[in-house]
């Protein structure tokens, strides 16, 4: 399969005979999409051949080495261009015309290469569209624009200058995707598969890699993953504390009065959640569970509940979603010791565990988080950070120490 944007060779590469290699400006070529497109050809490869064996029929087509550099090639040096004054904003997927549902295709399939795609940019800048990309005579081009991909699609995203991300779809109709790989600047980041399966694992991070039961990604709405996205998204930083329904024990390592108490606890999304929940019927005037108009309504609920986080201090929710607090300082409670040191790690390949003190890792609400569950070890704090950091903090009983799951690369 040959690469597209044969910028600097002066032909096309049906007029040579010859594969060429993508190339940016001056024909330089971005070393990161060579490095990284064996392993995630493998990934994906690796993936479609066990859903393929589980009986999923519609699967996309998976791209091999050369295809996932060229697309990465291109997409790298497209975020770094600007079309009047914006940084592009955009989602390739790998898959044909005919894998798709309701295309909208182009007369001429456009060139792969950086200036096609910067100029094409502000009409697919919207979530949820992709440009699609396949191989038309010898070369990769894109053919026009779709909502809909088929389930382990590749889909690579610029996600700001100089950031991609690498992910596939997981299947189901609420548009959520697995994260593959993140290529920032020269550093290369491959999502571990197998992070999930380590002892005292959140849910939160096992959902977030969505890598081990995908039976359990159809009809699945995991809150969690949503408000943490909401609350990276606000960029103003933030910490939540999630605490066992029906306990008072959080109270100990709050100070009082609570600047923002809610009474009674604001429960719209623990309303929205709830009918999510096996058995539970809908009652008159309730959105269709899974509809648009719920999805709609669960969005918002998410995201007034992420916005609360933005306030200075933490914001409390139940367990089940209610919100009981927001605005609240932490305090050590009263007898326990001070948190001098938590393991923390990064769901990457090659990652390792590391033993710091809280404070190096972000500051008063990292250090306030880590004391929180060291106290309260029933309860996780999630805690954003301006400049787009995201870290779970929960207790493990391994360890007997708190852990801090790094997440962002998750996020993206």
């Amino acid at each position: 399969m040959s690469g597209a944007g044969a910028e600097g060779t002066g032909q096309r590469a049906e007029d040579t005979g010859q594969r060429v290699e993508a190339r940016g400006p001056k024909g330089l070529a971005y070393p990161a999409a060579k490095r990284v497109a064996p392993t995630v050809e493998a990934h994906f490869a690796r993936h479609v051949a066990e859903a393929s064996r589980r009986g999923d029929l519609r699967l996309a087509t998976p791209p091999d080495a050369h295809a996932i550099e060229t697309l990465i090639d291109a997409a790298f040096w497209a975020s770094l261009r600007r079309e009047e004054g914006y940084v592009p904003k955009i989602s390739l997927a790998y898959l044909a015309p005919g894998e798709t549902s309701h295309p909208l295709t182009f007369e001429r399939p456009l060139s792969l290469d950086a200036d096609v795609l910067t100029r094409v940019a502000p009409a697919v800048e919207r979530a949820g569209i992709h440009l699609g990309v396949w191989p038309d005579a010898g070369e990769l081009r894109v053919w026009g624009t779709t909502r809909t991909i088929p389930s382990l699609c590749f889909v690579l995203e610029v996600a700001a200058p100089g950031l991609l991300v690498v992910k596939h779809h997981r299947g189901e109709e609420s548009g959520k995707f697995v994260n593959v790989a993140v290529l920032e600047s020269d550093q290369i980041k491959v999502v571990d598969e197998h992070a999930s399966s380590l002892p005292d694992c959140p849910p939160l991070v096992t959902s977030l890699l969505g890598f081990d039961s995908p039976a359990s990604w159809i009809e699945s709405v995991n809150v969690l993953v949503q408000l943490a996205v909401s609350m990276r998204a606000h960029k103003r930083g933030g910490l939540l504390l999630v605490v066992p329904t029906g306990t008072e024990s959080w109270r100990e390592s709050i100070v009082r009065p609570i600047a923002y108490s809610v009474s009674p606890p604001y429960a719209e999304l623990a309303r929205l959640w709830r009918e999510t929940q096996p058995g539970v019927q809908d009652e008159p005037g309730d959105e269709v569970r899974g509809g648009r108009l719920w999805q709609d309504a669960l969005g918002r609920a998410v995201d007034a509940v992420a916005g609360l986080t933005a306030v200075d201090g933490a914001t409390v929710l139940t367990s089940d979603y209610a919100v009981l607090a927001f605005g609240a300082k932490i305090a050590r409670r009263k007898g326990a010791p001070q948190v001098e040191q938590v393991t923390v790690t990064e769901p990457i390949e090659g990652g390792t565990a590391a033993v710091v003190y809280p404070g190096e890792l972000g500051g008063t609400r990292h250090l306030s988080a880590a004391q929180f569950v060291q106290d309260q070890r029933d309860a996780v704090a999630l805690v954003a950070s301006q400049d787009g950091r995201f870290t779970v903090f929960a207790w493990s009983a391994c360890e007997a120490m708190v852990h801090a799951h790094r997440v962002e690369t998750l996020l993206l």
